[in-house]
């Protein structure tokens, strides 16, 4: 099953052309030799991007390989200018980047429901010769041709909003405890790789507050170097606000766990460690009290909470501090 959550496609954009000036002189039945009305180009489409808060993925862009906007109309006699060239406005969901595909430098960034920003300019129109009458040049035959529209391949790429990103190893628990705190359905199974994109969850809080969890694919050692399902999910992880790191308690070892999900990040962004972060020690409900106690010892020093998403323990303890942390 091919799945509908695109992250990342590719195009070839180009805007208009400008329209061509007009080179025309007044021909009227009683004005033989009338002076010049030649009117201006129309100016070419533009290649527009808009950002449009019900938009979840690049779905509806993946298969449209060209997009070109509309050329201007070429300038006419009497001194009309001619049409200005319909423009192109693709909708994207918050959070698309476009990028040169030749350069790979970010064009630009779609934060807001609504925002617009041109992606391409289209050229503009040649002047007429209307323009170029002088004292000494009455009947100028010359007009500027259009100038052409912009060509280049982009790339959109849209890294996932959310307030809270998962963060552990394939089979760690992530999208069980999604499923758990939150209505979304994320696929579940007890093998590595179930979650190959990243699924958001809306969890309600307490007094109708709410926040929004990405279930990130599993990292693996070695994603920031591009194994595993690697790069393409670290950057939905650069967006959020709190790290939950998810360690399972039946591991050999919960800080040499997290300390490898760390060097993961810091490969992939340095900055990613500048987040707020979390631990959850998951699959606890195999835990008695004293081994809980003996093992909160060796966990990293950072704010953390043992739960299992089976038996619902210290769900809600996590989403008060999820919520600390957030505040």
């Amino acid at each position: 099953m091919e799945s509908n959550f695109i992250d990342y496609v590719k195009f070839h954009a180009r805007s208009g052309n400008g329209g061509a000036g007009s080179s025309h002189f007044r021909r009227e039945k009683y004005v033989p030799k009338g002076g010049p009305d030649g009117g201006d180009g129309g100016q070419g489409g533009h290649v527009i991007l808009k950002g449009n808060s019900q938009l979840w993925t690049l779905l509806h862009l993946k298969y449209r390989k060209h997009v070109s906007a509309e050329n201007g109309g070429n300038g006419e006699g009497q001194m009309r200018t001619g049409a200005g060239g319909a423009d192109v406005i693709l909708e994207v969901p918050i959070g698309t980047i476009a990028r040169d595909e030749e350069t790979g430098e970010p064009l630009m960034e779609i934060m807001e429901d609504g925002q617009t920003g041109i992606l391409l300019e289209g050229g503009m129109g040649g002047r007429g010769n209307v323009h170029f009458k002088s004292s000494t040049q009455q009947a100028p035959r010359h007009a500027q041709p259009g100038i052409p529209g912009q060509e280049k391949w982009i790339i959109l790429e849209l890294k996932v909003l959310a307030d809270v990103g998962l963060v552990g190893f394939p089979n760690a628990g992530k999208s069980t405890l999604l499923s758990v705190i939150s209505a979304a359905k994320p696929e579940i199974g007890d093998y590595p790789f179930t979650t190959l994109t990243p699924n958001l969850g809306v969890v309600g809080y307490r007094d109708d507050k709410s926040f929004v969890v990405a279930d990130i694919p599993g990292i693996i050692e070695g994603a920031a170097e591009g194994k595993g399902l690697g790069l393409r999910f670290l950057r939905h992880i650069e967006r959020n606000s709190v790290l939950l790191f998810m360690v399972p308690c039946d591991t050999g070892s919960i800080k040499k766990e997290y300390e490898i999900l760390i060097r993961e990040l810091e490969k992939h962004n340095p900055e990613l460690l500048d987040k707020e972060r979390l631990l959850a020690i998951t699959k606890s409900d195999l835990l008695d009290e004293e081994l809980e106690k003996e093992m909160a010892k060796e966990v990293p020093n950072i704010p953390h909470v043992f739960i299992s998403s089976v038996s619902q323990k210290g769900l809600m303890d996590l989403k008060d501090m999820i919520w600390r942390a957030l505040n």
